[in-house]
């Protein structure tokens, strides 16, 4: 592209409208779908606040439109409700634990906005079934959610190994894992993500061990309505500003001092230089709002999954692309 072209794009881009956008802004406060709770990712505390690592996406896109965080209703949804619910307008956003597929994509009226997680289904088995691996989960009954990739990830993989299974589907994550911690099923299967947070939940969790092997891909993020660009572009860059921030060292601690740093890619990401704000329909500090309220990526990360968390998840794929991961923003220009 021309370097006037550049200079004039970033001098003025046109601002997207967005009818869910407005729908919010009149109606003082997002709508924001959630888990019924997974450690780490969507849960309430103990009084009542929603926290996590997904609700941190939510919580970004409330200080950007309206500068506070808590402006946000979370509304608790089963793996089979959730899409449903935003396709009807119940919500403005799914940042739920949802795995992008191609037909999700294509059949459902919804659209996949950014990865904010690289995830994959593992297995769960209690340790006196002495199964240190998948392979030998051979006739085992496996306890697994109704309306989740798990389902056919599951008939995948048995299906792949020529192995046999008895497969108990339930209607909800929490009856699945009730079911297998009553002894109803050898094996418990869902995100290795999940694993790991429902896990905290069983009566003896050091009883339990989740095998090694990742039997799927599952890169998650937040969903929203096909149909509506710059709410879609509002909410992808949202996930994606969480990331640049890490790369360009811009922390919930410094973002303010780095308001006076002479590097170009900065200025452009913390509104300095472009218009680029105005044009998703927030303000041009919108990246710094965010990262002061709620942290950069990483901050996010470490604080709800990684090693300052009970789950202490590596970053692994998460990590960032300059680190050996998979995480990866479009430059912000």
């Amino acid at each position: 592209m021309a370097l006037g072209l550049v200079t004039a794009f970033c001098g003025g881009a046109h601002a997207q409208t967005s009818p869910t956008l407005a729908k919010i802004r009149d109606r003082g406060e997002l709508i924001c779908g959630s888990s019924p709770g997974v450690a780490g990712f969507s849960i309430q505390d103990a009084t009542g606040r929603w926290n996590g690592f997904d609700t941190d996406i939510c919580r970004a896109l409330a200080v950007a439109i309206f500068n506070d965080q808590d402006k946000i209703k979370f509304i608790p949804l089963s793996s089979k409700d959730r899409l449903i619910a935003l396709q009807s307008g119940e919500i403005d956003v799914l940042p739920r634990t949802t795995t992008w597929t191609l037909s999700r994509n294509l059949s459902q009226g919804v659209t996949f906005t950014a990865v904010n997680y690289y995830d994959g289904q593992g297995f769960m088995v209690p340790k006196k079934l002495g199964v240190a691996s998948a392979s030998k989960l051979d006739g085992a009954s496996i306890c697994v959610a109704q309306g989740t990739t798990s389902e056919l990830n599951l008939a995948d993989y048995f299906r792949r190994t020529k192995m046999k299974y008895e497969v108990a589907a339930f209607g909800t994550s929490e009856e699945a894992l009730k079911a297998y911690e009553s002894g109803r099923c050898d094996a418990y299967t869902t995100d290795i993500s999940a694993l790991s947070a429902v896990r905290l939940k069983l009566q003896d969790a050091e009883s339990h061990i989740i095998l090694p092997e990742v039997i799927s891909k599952e890169p998650l993020g937040p969903w929203v309505r096909t149909g509506d660009e710059g709410w879609f572009n509002l909410v992808r860059f949202t996930v994606l500003a969480l990331v640049d921030a890490e790369e360009l060292g811009v922390t919930k601690g410094n973002v303010r001092e780095m308001l006076k740093s002479d590097n170009p890619e900065i200025k452009r990401f913390l509104g300095l230089d472009g218009k680029f704000g105005e044009a998703l329909g927030v303000t041009n500090d919108w990246t710094v709002r965010m990262i002061a309220a709620v942290g950069n990526y990483g901050e996010s990360f470490e604080r709800h999954l990684g090693k300052s968390s009970p789950l202490k998840l590596e970053r692994g794929p998460n990590a960032l692309w300059t680190q050996g991961g998979l995480q990866y923003s479009p430059p912000f220009r």
